[in-house]
């Protein structure tokens, strides 16, 4: 995906969050999230925003803190998340293509780099929004998925502090079926290696498989699906594994 596809994602997808949101009542529960209320998916994302656009504008070239989240609630709350994500898709969409500033997953720029990690930060906590409303989730576009799935499986996680580790080496092969797109993950204790691969993979050379619509594998690798919403086949332990050990936190 280009740069421009992601920010119109980005655009498109805090607009849902926000018309969900509004919808469903900052004290409502987030399915997806039992944890959390509304209200604090709203100061996370909003706050994750803010952050993002402070490297875009201000060009920091090392890790800069986040500014925290707001005791905000209700209608000023919404209209805080709102403002803060209008001014992270005009940072985006206004920033020179050589702009420097920190990164933490490899991109072919910084400014690919934010656009997508946005794009996909925003998307997952839309389907959030979306399960606190209690009606079935926008769909998200294939080609989207796909990205996203690259963006976890060959960036986030092949990061040392991914915790999908195992003492006994597996694999697990995750296939899209209304795309032509595979990844093979080895796990073992250390970081998973992902190989993205081209063409139809070999049957039976993997532990267990993962199939189903670049949708579903996409939303249940982020655990927003149940692993029933794939098709699970071999030894479901790899799948276990990363089930119980990929959540993704913010520190």
């Amino acid at each position: 995906m280009e740069i421009t596809d992601h920010i119109e994602s980005l655009a498109t997808e805090g607009q849902l969050l926000a018309a969900a949101a509004q919808m469903a009542g900052t004290g409502a529960r987030v399915a997806t999230c039992p944890e959390w209320r509304v209200r604090d998916l709203l100061r996370h994302t909003g706050m994750v925003h803010r952050w993002a656009t402070a490297f875009v504008t201000e060009g920091h070239t090392s890790y800069h803190p986040d500014g925290g989240e707001p005791e905000l609630d209700g209608p000023e709350l919404l209209d805080w998340f709102r403002e803060g994500h209008g001014l992270l898709v005009d940072a985006l969409g206004t920033a020179p293509a050589g702009l420097e500033c920190w990164t933490f997953l490899p991109a072919p720029s910084p400014l690919a780099f934010w656009a997508r990690r946005q794009a996909h930060e925003t998307t997952i906590h839309r389907v959030d929004a979306e399960s606190a409303r209690g009606a079935r989730p926008s769909s998200v576009p294939a080609a989207h998925a796909v990205d996203g799935i690259d963006e976890l499986l060959l960036g986030m996680h092949a990061r040392p502090k991914s915790r999908v580790r195992t003492p006994e080496p597996r694999s697990l092969r995750i296939r899209a079926t209304d795309t032509d797109a595979a990844w093979t993950v080895r796990l073992s204790a250390e970081p998973p290696h992902t190989v993205r691969e081209g063409g139809a993979p070999e049957e039976g050379s993997v532990d267990c498989e993962l199939s189903g619509s670049a949708e579903e594998i996409y939303l249940t690798l982020w655990n927003r699906l149940p692993l029933t919403a794939v098709t699970v086949t071999g030894d479901p332990e790899p799948a276990r594994i990363w089930r119980e050990k990929s959540g993704v936190t913010w520190s």
